[in-house]
C-alpha cells in the first residue's frame, strides 16, 4: 500500500496574521525614508487623476454652454483657445503623473530587490548558525521553499502591494472630497456603497486566511517530496517504487490544489463583488443625476464628472480587495519565513582559549548525549587519546560510532561530561578553531558544481603541486589523467564519476586539508578491495604522526590501529589493540571471526 500521507494543518484562524506583519514592517524599517518618497510620488500621481475628471467636466459644460448660445444666436463659435487652455493643463498634469508613477515604480523596484537579497542573505547565514538538529527534523526542500516561493511571494507583494495600498486609500478620499464639493447629493449615493464593500471584504478575508496558509505549507511539503524523490530516483527506480512515490505525490499535490483553490476561490470572489457594488453606484449616480438635471439643479458636466468618478471610485475598492487576496499570500509567505529567521541557533560560543598549534591529546570525560530528551545515544564514556595515536572506533549500527565524531566536532552539544583537546574543553573554543583541526572523510561524499581542482582545493589555498601530490597519495592522479580536461575538468550532476571515485577526490580534499587530525567515516566502504589496499597506504602515510579516528565496519582495515574502541548500545565495552581484544575472547573477538569467516 502507498504511504499515507498526512498534511499540515494550518490553524483555523490565522493567529500570527498580525505578528507576521508587524515583524515584516519592522524588517522594512530600513527603507522607509525611500517607500515615504515613493508613497508621495503616487500619492501626487493619485491627486493629479482624481483633479483631471474635473477638468473634462469643465470642457464638457464649456462646449454645452457654448452650444446653447449659439443655438440661440448669442455665439457664431465654441471658444476653441479656452477649450485648448484647458486641454494643454491636463497634458500637463497627466505628464506629471507618468513622471511621479515612474519615479515611484523605480524606488518600489529596487526596494523590494533589495529587500529580497537581505532575505535571501538572512535566511543563508541562519543557515550556518542553525544546529544540525534542526536538520534532522526539516526536509531540504521545504527549505529551499522558504528562501525561493516565500520570499518571492513577499518581494511580489511589496512590489505591487503597498503603494497601491496608499494610492487606493488617498484615491478613495480624495474622490470623496472631490465629489462632495461637487454635488453632495450624488457623492451621498456613492457612500452608501462603502461599507457594503467592507463587510464583504472583511467576511472574504477571514474565510480565505487560512487556506493561505495551508498553500504555503502545502507547497513547501510538495518541494521536499520532490527533492528527496530526485536525489533518491535511483534507488527509486531500483526498488520499483514509482506508485508508491506518485501516489504520495499525488495526495500531497491534491492537498496543494485544494487548498490553493479555496484560497484563490474565496479571495477572488472579492474583486467581482466590489465591482458589483461599484456597478450599483454608478448606475445610481446616473438616475439620480439625471433627476436632478431635469430639475436644473446640477450642470451636465457635473454629471459627466460624477459618473467618471464612480467609475474611478470602484476601481480603488477593488484595488483594495486584491490588495487584500495578495496581504493573505504575503503573510503566509512571511509566517514561514520568519519563522525559520526565529528558530533556535546554536549556542554561543564562550570562547577563553584558542589552539593556533595542538599536539592531539583527546579525552572523553564522562560524556552523556541523547538527541531526544530521556533517550541518551551516548552514556557516561571516557576515554583517552594520546597524541598521534590511530584510534579505531567499532561496533554495530547504531551503537553511537558516528554521534562520537560528531560530538568532537562539536556538531551538537553534550548534555553532560566533558571533552578535552590538549587539555581544554572544547566548549572554551570557538566551532572554527576546532574544525580547523581536523581533516574529515565522510562515508557519504559530496561533490560541488565546479572543476576537478577545485573540489579538492575547495576552501583552502593551496598549490598545484600540492593538489597533485595529494591525488598521488590518494591513488586518483591516473584517473583524473584521463578525463578530457584533467584537473579542469568540470564535475556536475552529469558527471559520471562512479561512488568510489567521488569518494577518492573527497579523500584528496582531506590530504589537502593537512589538518593536525584526521577523521575517518567508513572512508573507503565505497571503493574496491585493491584501490581500498592503496588507499589504505596512503591513509597510514597521512595519519602519521596525527591524531586519527576512524569509524570502520571491516575489522580487517584497523588491525594496525593504536587503540580500538568497541561500542555497543551508546557505552564502550571493551577498548585496547588488535591484538589485545582478540586475546580477550570478548565483543570485539566475536566481530572480528564472524566477519573473517564470512570473508573466507
Amino acid at each position: 500500500m502507498p504511504p499515507k500521507f498526512t498534511p499540515t494543518r494550518a490553524p483555523e484562524k490565522a493567529k500570527n496574521f498580525k505578528t507576521s506583519a508587524l515583524h515584516l514592517a519592522k524588517y522594512l524599517k530600513r527603507y522607509l525614508p525611500a517607500m515615504v518618497v515613493a508613497v508621495i510620488f503616487a500619492v501626487s500621481a493619485t491627486v493629479i487623476n482624481i483633479i483631471s475628471p474635473d477638468k473634462l467636466g469643465d470642457i464638457t459644460t464649456m462646449i454645452s454652454k457654448d452650444l446653447v448660445a449659439i443655438s440661440q444666436g448669442l455665439k457664431t463659435k465654441i471658444d476653441v483657445i479656452a477649450i485648448g487652455r484647458i486641454g494643454i493643463l491636463l497634458a500637463i498634469l497627466y505628464l506629471c503623473a507618468l513622471t511621479f508613477n515612474y519615479s515611484q515604480s523605480f524606488i518600489m523596484t529596487t526596494v523590494t530587490q533589495r529587500t529580497s537579497q537581505k532575505f535571501r542573505s538572512d535566511i543563508s547565514k541562519k543557515i550556518n548558525r542553525l544546529p544540525l538538529s534542526y536538520f534532522d527534523s526539516k526536509t531540504h526542500g521545504d527549505i529551499l521553499s522558504r528562501v525561493t516561493n516565500d520570499v518571492d511571494t513577499i518581494a511580489m507583494t511589496m512590489n505591487q502591494s503597498i503603494v497601491s495600498t496608499f494610492t487606493s486609500a488617498s484615491t478613495i478620499v480624495g474622490l470623496l472630497i472631490m465629489m462632495f464639493v461637487s454635488c453632495w447629493q450624488l457623492a451621498l449615493v456613492i457612500i452608501t456603497t462603502v461599507p457594503i464593500s467592507l463587510i464583504f471584504m472583511k467576511l472574504m478575508v477571514g474565510r480565505s486566511q487560512k487556506y493561505f496558509v495551508r498553500q504555503q505549507q502545502a507547497l513547501g511539503e510538495l518541494n521536499g517530496h520532490i527533492e528527496e524523490s530526485y536525489s533518491g530516483h535511483t534507488s527509486v527506480k531500483a526498488y520499483n517504487a514509482e506508485k508508491e512515490v506518485t501516489d504520495k505525490f499525488c495526495a500531497i499535490n491534491e492537498n496543494l490544489r485544494a487548498n490553493a483553490w479555496k484560497a484563490q476561490f474565496l479571495s477572488g470572489m472579492m474583486h467581482p463583488i466590489m465591482m458589483f457594488v461599484g456597478n450599483l453606484g454608478f448606475a445610481a449616480v446616473c438616475v439620480v443625476g439625471g433627476l436632478l438635471f431635469i430639475d436644473g439643479k446640477i450642470e451636465l458636466g457635473k454629471i459627466v464628472t460624477f459618473i467618471m468618478y464612480a467609475r474611478m471610485f470602484s476601481n480603488p475598492l477593488g484595488q483594495i480587495a486584491q490588495i487584500a487576496t495578495s496581504l493573505q499570500s504575503t503573510m503566509a509567505a512571511a509566517e514561514r519565513v520568519f519563522e525559520f529567521l526565529d528558530e533556535k541557533e546554536m549556542e554561543k560560543e564562550n570562547v577563553t582559549a584558542s589552539l593556533p598549534n595542538v599536539r592531539g591529546d583527546v579525552e572523553f570525560k564522562n560524556v552523556t548525549f541523547s538527541y531526544r530528551p530521556g533517550h541518551p545515544i551516548i552514556r557516561n564514556f571516557s576515554a583517552s587519546i594520546k597524541a598521534g595515536q590511530k584510534v579505531a572506533i567499532v561496533g554495530p549500527t547504531g551503537a553511537g560510532k558516528t554521534t562520537m565524531v560528531n560530538l568532537l566536532m562539536r556538531f551538537y552539544e553534550i548534555d553532560s561530561g566533558d571533552i578535552l583537546i590538549d587539555g581544554i574543553s572544547i566548549k572554551d573554543l570557538s566551532r572554527e578553531n576546532i574544525h580547523n583541526l581536523f581533516s574529515m572523510v565522510l562515508q557519504d561524499t559530496w561533490l560541488f558544481n565546479g572543476t576537478v581542482r577545485e573540489n579538492i582545493v575547495y576552501s583552502k589555498t593551496a598549490t598545484d603541486e600540492e593538489v597533485e601530490r595529494a591525488c598521488k597519495m590518494a591513488g586518483i592522479s591516473h584517473f583524473i589523467g584521463t578525463l578530457p580536461n584533467g584537473y579542469d575538468t568540470e564535475l556536475d550532476d552529469k558527471s559520471t564519476l562512479s561512488a568510489g571515485q567521488k569518494q577518492l577526490v573527497t579523500i584528496a580534499r582531506a590530504m589537502v586539508e593537512n589538518a593536525p587530525m584526521l577523521i575517518l567515516d567508513e572512508a573507503t566502504s565505497s571503493v574496491d578491495t585493491r584501490t581500498e589496499t592503496l588507499i589504505q597506504q596512503a591513509l597510514d602515510n597521512l595519519t602519521a604522526e596525527r591524531t586519527s579516528f576512524i569509524i570502520a565496519h571491516r575489522l580487517s582495515t584497523i588491525k594496525n590501529a593504536d587503540l580500538i574502541l568497541v561500542m555497543k548500545d551508546g557505552d564502550v565495552i571493551e577498548q585496547g589493540n588488535h591484538d589485545e581484544l582478540l586475546a580477550l575472547g570478548g565483543f570485539y573477538s566475536e566481530l572480528y571471526n564472524s566477519q573473517f569467516d564470512k570473508d573466507e
